[in-house]
């Protein structure tokens, strides 16, 4: 990889094309909104990195993970066509929609991370981000929780299909659950999540006991959290877990899904991180990853999603910024009435009897993860 670009970065203006609707809090702007911070920062100009358009994924890639008849009623649904039953396929509800062209989004966003996936598998760069994907939570046969094609899933087969070992880890404050049952029953994909508790969150699954079957058994590793869970208690829950767990199956390739929803001031979750407690989990990350594709993910604030994932851009391309957000990108921050003026945070930890609970329940969970899957990977502790 001695002529490999440093880190490629994937993003389209035909992302202002779609829209979940105003009331929903999926908000496909903050996508552009994270292009310009990055722009205003200057961080596209390095010699090293390169910033690439985005290519459509074909029903045939999309077949690797989703059903032929889910795909017909998606596109069908995306065309203004009257599908009868399409709750049954997950659409046309609160959290995933029918609007117009959702398919041609979703083909975009998914048509990105297989394109990254490439790129790494080809050897011609080791990082790429891409900021639309990690729509962790669509079935093979049905949307889920905002998304409508399982882009991380379909970007994992590639790699798996060119011979690669893959890691995924996600630290979106939800399950990752769709990727994790896509490769519930096999040893080439190793799934991490760190999330906060189902029993609290959507979409309800994600506890130690979900470890893979079959030849996967082991494979699958899921960390819950308790509401109020701070930096202090998430990073010693991920070292206590990500770092062995990848050095023991060492991958070739790394997959992560960097949802910033479990951010303090998200309305969808009620975990507490602030900005420097998920860019250490990230900075730890980009250490164990001899190849990493980035995916977006969850984030709801849109104060936060483009400070986080510009910071992970500037992590990516090997460049130093400084933390006070540049000042021609802040009018259009303040449109969107975002106070922010900086890419970290005032210091947060949660104290009294809701720190010791979290506490509590991080440690006997993590504590189970060590339990169950530690021995069946031969990882150390």
């Amino acid at each position: 990889m001695t002529n490999a670009t440093q880190a490629v970065f994937f993003y389209t203006q035909k992302y202002r094309e779609f829209d979940y609707g105003p009331s929903h809090p999926m908000k496909i702007r903050r996508l552009t909104h994270t292009h310009d911070l990055i722009h205003a920062y200057g961080l596209f100009h390095s010699a090293h990195t390169r910033l690439a358009d985005v290519p459509t994924a074909t029903e045939d890639e999309l077949r690797r993970i989703h059903t032929k008849e889910y795909l017909d009623v998606l596109r069908a649904a995306s065309a203004g066509v009257s599908v009868p039953r399409s709750w049954h396929f997950g659409l046309g509800t609160s959290d995933n929609p029918i609007f117009e062209g959702v398919y041609a989004w979703s083909t975009l966003l998914t048509g990105a991370s297989l394109e990254a996936a490439r790129l790494l598998a080809a050897g011609e760069t080791p990082r790429a981000f891409n900021i639309a994907g990690g729509l962790h939570h669509a079935a093979s046969g049905r949307a889920s929780g905002f998304c409508y094609i399982n882009d991380a899933a379909v970007a994992i087969r590639l790699l798996i299909d060119h011979g690669l070992r893959v890691a995924y880890v996600d630290i979106d404050a939800h399950h990752g659950d769709g990727v994790q049952d896509a490769f519930y029953d096999t040893d080439q994909v190793l799934t991490i999540s760190l999330h906060e508790t189902g029993l609290t969150l959507f979409p309800g699954t994600g506890f130690p006991e979900e470890i893979g079957t079959g030849k996967g058994e082991g494979f699958s590793v899921n960390v819950p959290l308790a509401p109020e869970t701070d930096d202090e208690i998430f990073i010693w829950a991920f070292e206590e877990t990500v770092p062995p767990l990848l050095e023991t199956f060492r991958p070739d390739v790394v997959v992560t899904q960097l949802g910033i929803d479990a951010h303090r001031s998200d309305p969808l979750s009620h975990l507490r991180l602030t900005m420097q407690g998920f860019l250490r989990a990230v900075a730890i990350l980009a250490e164990s990853a001899p190849r990493w594709l980035a995916l977006g993910g969850g984030g709801y604030h849109l104060g936060n999603v483009p400070r986080a994932w510009t910071a992970v851009w500037a992590l990516m391309a090997g460049i130093e910024v400084g933390p006070e957000l540049p000042a021609a990108f802040l009018p259009q921050f303040r449109a969107e009435g975002c106070t922010e003026t900086s890419l970290a945070d005032a210091p947060y930890r949660t104290e009294g009897p809701r720190k010791e609970e979290a506490w509590h329940y991080a440690r006997t969970q993590v504590g189970r993860v060590q339990e169950l899957v530690f021995p069946r990977l031969g990882v150390r502790r």
